[in-house]
């Protein structure tokens, strides 16, 4: 399958991560693209850390995620459940057995979900069980501890929302149009309009391709 942008066969750094992923754990949906910079490393290796499961990475459709973004995983959480945090269960042996109880009664993290259209910044990191929404952005380097409505802009550490990219009423239209689940073709015929155009612009093509 094709890892790099088959028409741009300079971008060597650009990866489409529905190609390379191969993790049970990782779901990625069409086009998402990510810039390893050349290194070569997989995405799942080198980004994605503690992917033991059962918990799952899901990232949609169109999503832009830049170098040294880092999602972390459930698994490199410690308890939090009494006094100490350290992992004693980790370490087998009388250790996990005096703990297996304690371990399994904490309420696991649920999975991590980055939406379809999402600009994840640079350096960015993304903790475990957070839900990015559709059109979402993170700015470079922040830190992501909670839930990004869809079309936000978020900043900093922890981040924050700065502002929405749209009105109210434009982003429920764009969550209802969902350009980015129209056939290839169609997205080909309008990328101009998508790139360039208005929230409102849409609705009129959805229903000329019968795609609302």
């Amino acid at each position: 399958m094709q890892w790099h942008p088959s028409t741009r066969p300079d971008l060597t750094n650009v990866v489409f991560l529905g190609n390379q992923v191969d993790s049970p754990f990782i779901e990625v949906g069409a086009f998402t693209h990510f810039d390893d910079e050349g290194s070569g490393v997989p995405f799942q290796d080198g980004n994605v850390l503690y992917n033991y499961g059962p918990q799952r990475l899901v990232i949609g459709r169109f999503t832009a995620i830049a170098p040294r973004a880092a999602f972390l995983m459930p698994g490199g959480n410690h308890p939090m459940a009494g006094p100490s945090t350290y992992p004693f269960t980790m370490f087998g042996g009388t250790w996990a057995e005096n703990t297996l109880e304690v371990f399994s009664a904490i309420d696991p993290l649920p999975d991590t979900v980055i939406g379809n259209d999402v600009w994840i910044g640079r350096s960015a990191t993304i903790m475990p069980g957070v839900r990015i929404g559709d059109g979402a952005v993170v700015a470079a380097h922040s830190v992501v501890t909670k839930d990004v409505e869809p079309y936000a802009i978020v900043a900093g550490n922890p981040a924050r929302t700065v502002r929405t990219r749209f009105a109210p009423d434009e982003i429920e239209t764009l969550l209802r149009v969902r350009w980015w689940d129209w056939p290839t073709e169609v997205i080909t015929e309008h990328t101009a309009l998508i790139m360039g155009g208005t929230p409102d612009d849409l609705p009129a093509v959805a229903q000329t391709h019968g795609t609302v």
